[in-house]
């Protein structure tokens, strides 16, 4: 009875994966996609989103009205530079370098990278390179981390705030630098 059930556990993962590879070859006949590895980060997010709304659930934090303008606005900075930070940063690399290959330097202190290994690890080399996709992730842990630890997330929010605005003030100091020299 017991390797019955383990052989239709087989069986179901099997066809779970032969679906997943005939909505891979359709969806993208000329490349090689990773439709299951995408399929389970969203439901790690899921995951990870769930276990945000437990914590605040158990904590009993209350829920504001509306989001203060301040607070979206260091919000989004902080994402902004965290999420830069975290998957182009070069002193970031050794974090990312078990799920990319180095491609080349992109600008100051970046650097680009392409994701690397099978479906798992390519996954989160997507992942992990992607500001956009990294974004996501970081507002559900920002958002969370406001509503369990308000004071805590303001200084840290408010801190990724000010190096962005020091990093687009450096930026354009080297633009003027540039201009003047020409």
């Amino acid at each position: 009875m017991e390797h019955d059930e383990e052989r239709e556990e087989g069986t179901r993962g099997e066809r779970a994966k032969g679906v997943l590879r005939r909505l891979s070859k359709a969806y993208s006949p000329g490349e090689r996609r990773h439709l299951g590895g995408h399929a389970g980060a969203v439901a790690a997010f899921g995951v990870y989103t769930a276990a945000w709304g437990v914590a605040v659930g158990l904590r009993g934090a209350k829920l504001p009205e509306r989001p203060e303008p301040w607070d979206i606005v260091c919000a989004a900075a902080a994402t902004f530079r965290l999420s830069r930070l975290l998957s182009k940063g070069s002193v970031t690399s050794p974090m990312r370098a078990p799920f990319t290959r180095y491609e080349s330097a992109t600008g100051p202190a970046e650097v680009s990278e392409s994701p690397r290994g099978g479906h798992v690890r390519s996954t989160v080399g997507e992942l992990v390179t992607c500001p956009f996709c990294l974004s996501v992730w970081l507002t559900t842990t920002i958002t969370g981390a406001r509503l369990l630890w308000p004071g805590p997330t303001r200084a840290v929010t408010g801190g990724l705030t000010a190096l962005a605005a020091a990093d687009a003030m450096q930026l354009g100091y080297d633009c003027l630098v540039q201009k003047n020299a020409e």
